[in-house]
């Protein structure tokens, strides 16, 4: 009998591009590609931080270079995609939580930009270059679990979540056939810096493990095996789907 093989979850020889990357889950998937033997390009708006990671895969022995810029960029994206990547991972995102009575046009606008429409074109300009070099690619959006349930405060942004997992869901459709696979994660509340005035105050961290069934906060490194596994060949027929990385919030 000739047993079945586990297909890899190494990425060497491939090249990856991850956006949000100077910072807490955006730093956590390049870390993790560039682990799994990834070439990556770190992309964020904050130099020094980006930078800063870049000098420390490189003094690991990874490969990764900086390139600072911003998404809602249509030309820096456009700069981006002159030459492709097997892998795109998307970990850019902002939210300015508000009663959905009191949301600005200002905020709305703002977090709309960022969570929804350039990770649109992100995507679209991804998978055009992908096709042009006849690559097999993996697209992936850090999303939420709330892109599947609604929270408090949050019209805006389980709005563009919501938007982000139909929008993967129609991309996936139009592109399997050129063997372009497009996917979210979906994590519940993740420790980083951005997070920690949240689970510094009580009241907001006891609603928050009220609903997380592992009763913890999810941390970076949740998220790392993920990354890989979606953008690996051991996630070969995986598309237009999301991976809830949400401790059980969303089992309820």
């Amino acid at each position: 009998m000739t047993l079945p093989r586990t297909p890899s979850f190494r990425l060497d020889g491939r090249s990856a591009l991850v956006t949000g990357a100077s910072s807490g889950i955006g730093m956590g998937c390049a870390v993790a590609l560039a682990q799994a033997g990834a070439a990556v390009t770190c992309v964020a708006r904050r130099t020094e931080p980006l930078d800063r990671l870049v000098r420390d895969l490189a003094a690991a022995g990874l490969a990764a270079r900086a390139v600072a810029g911003d998404i809602t960029d249509a030309a820096f994206v456009t700069d981006l995609f002159a030459d492709p990547y097997d892998i795109v991972v998307n970990a850019a995102g902002m939210a300015r939580h508000s009663p959905a009575l009191t949301t600005t046009p200002a905020d709305f606008r703002d977090v709309v930009a960022l969570n929804f429409e350039a990770a649109y074109f992100l995507s679209s300009l991804a998978a055009r270059s992908m096709i042009a070099a006849k690559k097999r690619g993996s697209i992936l959006h850090i999303s939420s679990q709330m892109g599947h349930v609604g929270g408090p405060d949050r019209a805006v942004y389980c709005g563009t979540k919501h938007a982000l997992e139909g929008m993967g869901k129609a991309m996936a459709l139009e592109w399997g056939r050129h063997g372009i696979r497009i996917n979210t994660i979906c994590p519940t509340f993740v420790r980083t810096p951005l997070t920690e005035p949240t689970f510094a105050d009580p009241a907001k961290r006891d609603w928050i493990l009220s609903n997380i069934a592992l009763d913890r906060v999810a941390e970076v490194e949740d998220l790392m095996g993920a990354t890989v596994f979606l953008a690996s060949d051991a996630a070969a027929m995986v598309t237009g789907t999301s991976l809830l990385i949400d401790g059980g919030w969303t089992a309820a």
